[in-house]
């Protein structure tokens, strides 16, 4: 038993998906463009400072210092060097 549809029917249906379509395409947009919140760990601005710690840390520079030099706060810096203890503990 099929179910009988109009031309009309169709028509309708599809007009009816097609909204329903552009709808959903301006909210990905949105999404699309928010800015994130919270950390963004292991973008440019990352691994910029990452790599001055690093220089920084190996060639004997205080935690204070580094955070100084980078204008960024001490615990930034403290989870950079757990970054660092991670990455150098597994490449021994």
């Amino acid at each position: 038993m099929e179910k009988v549809i109009t031309l009309e029917e169709a028509l309708k249906r599809i007009e009816e998906l097609e909204n329903e379509n552009a709808k959903l395409r301006e909210e990905l947009e949105y999404y699309k463009n928010r800015k994130l919140s919270g950390r963004q760990k292991h973008n440019a601005k990352w691994m910029a400072i990452y790599n001055d710690f690093v220089a920084g840390y190996e060639s004997g520079m205080t935690m204070v210092e580094i955070a100084k030099r980078n204008n960024v706060s001490e615990r930034t810096i403290y989870r950079y060097k757990a970054y660092y203890d991670k990455i150098t503990k597994t490449e021994h």
